[in-house]
């Protein structure tokens, strides 16, 4: 029949990623006690950088599931802190009984059980301990911490892309592979995207659409993502992430806030 093949045809596209990242990614890597959590290099030192710091890092997720997706996290240093405070979701603390969120000094880039992390938003300078502060007001305002679902969410990555509508100023695009980022609760089914510049339409993170400056054109189906971004020149595949021909790892440094030099 028609749409057998049709639904066959759609789910080898969905697929093909997940499968490929599996077959030939090191994904699966040590058990977790054996996997390396030292820094990754990415974050500067505290004690070389006065001004504030902002960053969002995302790792592949531990075992299988980074086949699929990976782990977010944001780290940030005020203006002459010593350390970095880093704010993120982990299920096993939800599955024990506990808070799933973590606001702790911390390693600021840790690999995540092995899986080295990239940098997904690095702001510096004047105006950044504003932005500081309202990462924390909406990470203790996160209404899943006790609820954790790898898929369809809520998980880390909807607390990362909860942060990340209630703080603009970050313009976090957000992978195809952070699963959970679209799972909006009740800020849906029509919200703006994470990166403050579009919007999206999402059906319990299980089907939607995305349209913004940052992350371009995207679609949601049974919570894996493709898309297009015709301004960086990439696109958005499932399990395998962005790839483009235009990116940047420079730190982007705000505009003072009107009336600071």
């Amino acid at each position: 029949m028609k749409w057998i093949k049709r639904l066959g045809a759609v789910l080898t596209l969905l697929l093909a990623g997940p499968l490929l990242m599996l077959g030939g990614g090191d994904v699966m890597g040590k058990a977790w006690w054996g996997a390396s959590r030292d820094s990754a290099g990415l974050a500067p030192e505290p004690a070389a950088v006065h001004d504030a710091v902002a960053q969002v890092y995302a790792a592949r997720a531990f075992s299988w599931r980074g086949a699929f997706g990976v782990h977010t996290w944001i780290s940030v240093k005020p203006t002459g802190a010593a350390h970095f405070t880093v704010y993120h979701v982990v299920g096993w603390r939800v599955r024990r009984g506990g808070s799933g969120i973590v606001i702790e000094r911390d390693v600021p880039d840790r690999l995540w059980y092995g899986a080295v992390p990239e940098v997904l938003a690095d702001i510096r300078g004047p105006g950044v301990d504003e932005v500081i502060a309202k990462i924390d007001a909406a990470a203790r305002s996160y209404p899943y911490d006790d609820r954790y679902t790898v898929w369809p969410g809520p998980n880390s990555n909807t607390f990362t892309a909860w942060i990340a509508r209630r703080v603009p100023e970050l313009k976090l695009d957000l992978p195809p592979t952070a699963i959970g980022k679209d799972w909006l609760g009740p800020d849906g089914p029509v919200a703006p995207a994470p990166s403050g510049t579009g919007y999206q339409l999402s059906l319990f993170g299980l089907a939607g659409v995305l349209l913004g400056a940052e992350e371009g054109l995207e679609v949601n189906v049974a919570g894996l993502n493709f898309g297009l971004d015709p301004f960086d020149l990439a696109i958005r595949l499932p399990g395998i992430g962005r790839i483009g021909f235009v990116s940047s790892d420079k730190p982007r440094v705000l505009a003072a806030p009107e009336g600071r030099e």
